[in-house]
């Protein structure tokens, strides 16, 4: 069963008036599903529109066009039931500073009618990390921290949907790390779990991705078929002198496009044959770089979008 549909959905934000009216398109008629226990996740730039899906699939915002359906409701009839059904996590922590870790627990569970005590049982494992400093301002903890307890209050009311604006954005490796074990344990009690994510390793750890920029999907698979969609020889090229190898790799004809990638530029070639790769590393050395580390790899879902983000300015 599909726990959430979204069908066509436009958004178009609307500021000033007669000469200075302005027209942002931030939808522009995304349609995806995502299955009961899946975690699905959305990746894009900032500006591509993830934080508007979000707020129109809370019902804090209506869409300009299309349908949306939370656990079999309409987005727009039956608003108050779906707050009841979602959880949600903002891009930024949005939980009140000044009270402590327990009293933002106590509000929130009071917001829907209930209590901590009653529903421990579903944030024990998240809330028990946490519940030493119960006693401090939420606006004191650490990063880490603060993500745990505003997941605690998402998921206080037993929501069957879980929505996840970035959620670990400004996160240490080893929390954001320790979140995503926690989301997989979420998922397999049956919770559907939206999320957005500029990190391509969280990325990999989805049922399903869509890669979304200026308002449109424009790629739709799990993981792996992401990848596959890139079906160009791909190659990683390091050296001493990495910024001016960037540069004269995008001047040379014989590059497609270059990027880069950590420690490594990818590199795709105009013409991908053993004789152009042997011409460009010849010539690369005539430019001053003489010692590299080539070497053939598999593409990444970064890659995928980067590819997409060419051809698209192209």
């Amino acid at each position: 069963m599909d726990r959430i549909v979204v069908d066509r959905i436009t958004k178009t934000y609307v500021e000033g008036k007669g000469k200075s009216r302005k027209e942002t398109t931030a939808l522009r008629g995304v349609s995806f599903s995502c299955a009961e226990g899946e975690i699905f996740g959305l990746i894009g730039p900032d500006g591509a529109g993830k934080t508007t899906l979000f707020r129109i699939l809370t019902t804090l915002i209506l869409p300009d066009g299309g349908q949306a359906r939370i656990d079999g409701l309409d987005i727009v009839q039956d608003f108050r039931e779906i707050r009841k059904r979602v959880g949600y996590m903002p891009g930024r922590f949005s939980l009140y500073q000044d009270l402590t870790v327990e009293e933002n627990m106590n509000l929130f569970a009071s917001i829907f009618h209930t209590t901590v005590e009653e529903n421990y049982h579903l944030v024990k494992e998240i809330y028990q990390q946490i519940e030493p400093f119960k006693d401090r301002r939420a606006g004191q903890l650490s990063g880490g921290m603060k993500q745990k307890l505003a997941l605690s209050c998402a998921l206080i009311h037993q929501p069957r949907v879980l929505l996840l604006d970035e959620p670990t954005t400004g996160v240490d490796a080893v929390s954001r790390k320790e979140f995503w074990d926690m989301l997989d344990r979420l998922k397999a009690q049956g919770l559907t779990i939206l999320v957005s994510t500029p990190y391509m390793d969280e990325a990999a750890r989805c049922d399903k991705v869509g890669l979304i920029q200026d308002g449109q999907l424009f790629s739709l698979d799990t993981p792996q078929g992401i990848c596959d969609e890139f079906t160009d020889p791909l190659w990683a090229v390091a050296g001493p002198a990495m910024y001016e190898l960037l540069q004269a790799l995008r001047r040379s004809e014989l590059v497609r496009t270059a990027f880069a990638f950590g420690d490594s530029h990818h590199v795709t070639l105009a013409d991908p044959t053993r004789e152009a790769e042997t011409a460009l590393l010849r010539w690369l050395a005539d430019q001053g770089h003489p010692d590299l580390q080539w070497k053939r790899i598999s593409p990444t879902i970064e890659d995928r979008f980067m590819a997409f983000s060419t051809e698209s300015h192209a």
